[in-house]
């Protein structure tokens, strides 16, 4: 059986009760990077059904640097399931193994900066046919909190009562146009439910690394507002599990101070212990939310890290409040 840190239980892979709140999101989400490929990507599935619509995200960092991405918001009636715009998430065994499958079009980004304005990138680049087939297993312990004890006060403010996450091993299929590629790597995922809005928080970056299939660490940094900060994180090594509670993050941005593009994070971990890890972007897409006249940018960075002599791979996702 799986180690778990935290509340979570077998029936949490699953979905909830719909909330009453009218931004109650259920959300799943998966990465995967294939380092023999140095390729990889993630799938997102938000459930708003009190919306009566979904969030649904693909992003495939192919070889060669160019992007595959979709977004769509397919209607949905229900948080029955995460099965929504041609992609769909299932639970083979809770905290254990999964399976995400996506089939639909994709714009193909050569330069991905394009999506920094999304009706041109995907009126202007050429749409492939894609096809994803993939299974995620435990490579650790799953880790976080149902909320049980937390109060929504202020929906608006809020942006998710419950969440946990766990390093898997992914393998599987990616097929381009009928051109299949088999993927064999590891990855992050992630599961949250409760109120959200992306812009209820000032800013977070937020790091998912896998040095191997027995070593990787979760690194998060959120200001809720420009004064308050919390840091944290986890660090794994087969079943043991150390609580990161310091987070220095050092970054290198694009000319623009909004892309980022290298990093250096140093670590304190609760035994006393402390780690210096390092980050290079090998295929960044920027991408965006916006609600009532706010835009929240969100970098995502295929990245290779380092730790001493440990090399890795994983998302470097760096959320900002832009004002426009």
């Amino acid at each position: 059986m799986v180690a778990i840190f935290g509340d979570i239980m077998g029936k949490d892979d699953y979905t909830h009760p719909l909330g009453p709140e009218p931004n109650f999101n259920e959300s799943m989400y998966f990465n995967f990077f294939d380092r023999g490929r140095k390729s990889g990507g993630f799938v997102r599935l938000g459930n708003r059904a009190n919306e009566g619509r979904a969030e649904m995200t693909l992003t495939l960092y192919l070889p060669d640097g160019s992007v595959l991405f979709q977004y769509d918001k397919p209607m949905i009636e229900n948080n029955d399931a995460m099965d929504a715009g041609g992609m769909r998430f299932e639970v083979i065994e809770p905290l254990v193994k999964l399976r995400t499958v996506y089939e639909g079009g994709a714009v193909h980004l050569k330069d991905p900066s394009q999506m920094a304005d999304p009706r041109t990138a995907f009126k202007n680049n050429p749409w492939k046919k894609v096809k994803v087939d993939l299974i995620h297993e435990a490579a650790g312990p799953a880790y976080g909190s149902t909320g049980a004890n937390h109060k929504v006060v202020d929906p608006e403010k809020e942006f998710a009562k419950a969440h946990y996450e766990q390093h898997m091993k992914v393998h599987g299929t990616v097929e381009v146009d009928g051109e299949v590629m088999q993927i064999d790597g590891l990855g992050l995922r992630d599961h949250s439910w409760g109120p959200r809005y992306w812009q209820a928080i000032h800013s977070y970056r937020w790091l998912t690394i896998n040095f191997g299939p027995d070593f990787g660490m979760m690194v998060s940094t959120v200001w809720r507002d420009p004064e308050h900060r919390t840091q944290a994180g986890v660090v794994y090594r087969g079943d043991k599990m150390d609580q990161i509670v310091g987070v220095d993050i050092d970054t290198q941005f694009e000319d623009n101070g909004l892309f980022h593009k290298s990093l250096v994070a140093h670590l304190k971990l609760n035994t006393g212990e402390e780690l210096d890890v390092t980050g290079d972007v090998m295929g960044f897409i920027p991408l965006r939310n916006r609600r009532d006249g706010m835009t929240t940018h969100v970098g995502e960075g295929m990245t290779e890290f380092r730790c001493g002599d440990a090399v890795g791979y994983g998302l470097s996702e760096y959320l900002d409040q832009v004002v426009v």
